[in-house]
């Protein structure tokens, strides 16, 4: 694989960012891709290191070695179609996944890694542009009907591998617009929504029938899909964020992060503003939660003109390396910075919220502590509380499981421990017949590279339900 020795002759490189001052003032994609000749050097790199490790740690097992020689070769087409044997949106990943391929990659155990999701991504833009990428018509039809109930990453990968085996696919979003958080909740200058709506138009041709600004539960009953189709598999996403029950959290000012994001997506995609818009122009904003979450926050608070953000974070400070015997290949705990947070804001970590302060009913301070963190056990460090005047906050700290009002509710599905649909990895079904659930949904809050294993995956168990056997990989 790649060139024998080519990692000790060629170096790692990476795509760059456009200079900050420029990359602020709009809200494109910013990544300057690589010149293909360079991407062969990259692909070269490859080292030919006997186990993959990459492999385990690429959630939908993308053959990694295999699409790196091929680049390394010049014959990228081929290296599309062995991408896409495992993935059937690598734009995607190639764009927003961490690329915990990386972490596991041989090289990694000196920082050195191949510069996988680079190539991905290159990849599959390069077949975008060439015309390589066009639908792919089932064979026959088997006359089966799938309603599936959400349009984020799962649901799109199992409508396409179910459409493909033939089945007619209906895919029912309750926003106005297909795509799930992909959509609504990743900022454009992330990823484009056009990168969305081409593979849309490749599914629609493939004979996939989205209906959006139907919410199942509220709109249409789930029941009525349980009697009108064959199989209903779920992919709603795990959207209940998780709150901070502190004394003033009901001024005016505080929002959960979601809300921000996804109300800033719309106005990018020129919808009305809406009668109550979250803006952070001109604001000092306050970011609740260290996460991907609350780093888009910050990317978009800029992009909006705010005077101030501070980021908060309960946990410590990670070390700035980890301890590479003790955690590779495995995804490791370090300092990390991402591009929104190098485009300006402070950092402070081990820090909790005591309470927040208001006038005239609107946020104008967050009251913390510092606290100290023993086996897991949080303590609060006495006289280190302070004070961060602020106008906005938002609380990026994480999700709870799926909202069960409406659809869930109505089903009275069983749900695990966690609040998530209980369905396993072996079929994906749910405990009424003919129901799974697959992503977010079933797992918790996870990558986007999760949920396309996850919809695949339920998609070939839903094709084995229906049909009794299953060409569709797993």
């Amino acid at each position: 694989m790649g060139k024998l020795g080519g990692f000790l002759e060629i170096k790692r490189r990476d795509r760059a960012y456009n200079k900050v001052k420029e990359r602020i003032g709009h809200w494109r994609e910013f990544v300057q891709p690589m010149a293909d000749a360079d991407m062969q050097q990259q692909g070269a790199r490859c080292m030919d290191c006997g186990i993959p490790f990459c492999h385990q740690g690429c959630p939908v097992n993308n053959i990694i070695p295999d699409w790196n020689h091929l680049v390394y070769k010049g014959q990228w087409r081929r290296a599309l179609d062995v991408l896409h044997s495992t993935n059937n949106f690598p734009e995607f990943t190639g764009r927003i996944c961490p690329a915990p391929c990386e972490a596991s990659c041989t090289l990694n155990i000196n920082d050195d890694a191949v510069t996988i999701k680079s190539i991905e991504c290159a990849i599959v833009d390069r077949g975008w542009q060439e015309g390589w990428i066009e639908p792919v018509l089932a064979r026959k039809k088997t006359g089966k009907r799938i309603a599936i109930v959400g349009s984020g990453p799962a649901g799109l990968a199992a409508a396409q591998q179910l459409a493909r085996a033939g089945h007619a696919v209906t895919v029912f979003e309750k926003a106005s617009r297909i795509g799930g958080l992909l959509r609504l909740g990743i900022p454009d200058f992330k990823l484009e929504k056009s990168t969305i709506d081409r593979r849309l138009a490749q599914m629609a041709a493939e004979g996939v029938v989205f209906k959006a600004g139907v919410h199942v539960g509220i709109d249409v009953e789930a029941s009525k899909l349980l009697r009108d189709f064959d199989a209903v598999l779920l992919t709603g996403g795990a959207e209940y964020p998780r709150d901070i029950a502190v004394p003033g959290r009901e001024l005016d000012g505080i929002h959960f992060a979601m809300d921000f994001l996804a109300q800033n997506n719309r106005r990018v995609a020129g919808d009305p503003e809406p009668a109550k818009p979250i803006l952070a122009g001109g604001k000092r904003v306050v970011v609740l939660g260290g996460g991907d979450t609350g780093s888009d926050c910050i990317g978009t608070s800029i992009r909006m003109g705010a005077a101030k953000i501070t980021q908060i974070e309960i946990l410590p400070r990670p070390p700035e390396q980890e301890n590479k015997p003790m955690v590779w290949p495995d995804w490791p705990n370090k300092f990390r910075t991402s591009s929104s947070q190098e485009e300006g804001c402070e950092r402070d970590f081990a820090v909790a919220t005591k309470r927040f302060e208001g006038k005239h009913g609107r946020v104008t301070a967050l009251h913390a502590v510092r606290v100290a963190w023993d086996g897991g056990k949080m303590n609060e460090i006495a006289g280190s509380e302070f004070v961060v005047p602020t106008d906005l906050v938002l609380i990026a700290a994480g999700f709870l499981g799926p909202v069960r009002a409406g659809l869930l509710d109505e089903l009275k599905v069983e749900l695990d421990a966690r609040g998530n649909v209980e369905a396993t990895v072996l079929d994906y079904q749910a405990s009424i017949p003919k129901l799974f659930s697959a992503g977010d949904m079933r797992r918790g809050q996870s990558l986007v590279v999760w949920a396309i294993r996850e919809g695949r995956q339920a998609a070939q168990s839903i094709d084995r339900f229906l049909m009794g056997a299953s060409e569709l990989p797993r």
